[in-house]
């Protein structure tokens, strides 16, 4: 009996902590895996929910300690319901001088939020697409790398601006 009180009020807090990120408008993960392949595109359609507020859009990324890397190039495309596109090449830092990854988690696992766009008025109605894809190459190659090690994760996120 007494187990199961702490399991209810372990819930009960996590749900609080879940449910108090009120600037979240989208937020959603696709798992990679085992490995994330150069040609393997990891795609978003978004819906969002009102165009005359502005937002701010993240890329977030869970890796592990795998991830062999001190940064990280991805390629972001935007695909606007009529057909235009925006496509992005975006570096990103992982880790620290001494090869510590960043990103939070108490575990091998780190999640990274990362800024993709600031102040973005989504003014085109209709559904949005979100193509990811990693440009890694090693130093003094010519050839990206085929298969990137220690991504678990990718996810894309839609904040409320805080000047809202």
């Amino acid at each position: 009996m007494q187990q199961n009180n702490v399991f209810l009020f372990l819930l009960m807090v996590s749900l609080v902590f879940v449910s108090c990120d009120s600037n979240r408008v989208f937020d959603t993960y696709k798992s990679v895996p085992n490995k994330w392949h150069k040609d393997s595109i990891i795609s978003f359609k978004v819906t969002p929910p009102d165009s005359t507020k502005a937002y701010n859009l993240f890329v977030n990324l869970r890796n592990t300690n795998d991830y062999r890397y001190n940064n990280l190039y991805l390629i972001v495309e935007m695909g606007f319901p009529h057909g235009k596109t925006i496509k992005d090449t975006l570096e990103y830092r992982m880790a620290d001088p001494s090869g510590k990854l960043l990103g939070t988690g108490l575990t091998d696992v780190k999640e990274n939020k990362l800024w993709y766009k600031e102040q973005v008025i989504f003014k085109e109605t209709g559904d949005y697409t979100v193509n990811i894809q990693h440009a890694m190459r090693e130093n003094g190659k010519v050839n990206g790398v085929i298969e990137l090690e220690g991504i678990t994760d990718i996810g894309f996120r839609i904040e409320k601006s805080q000047s809202e």
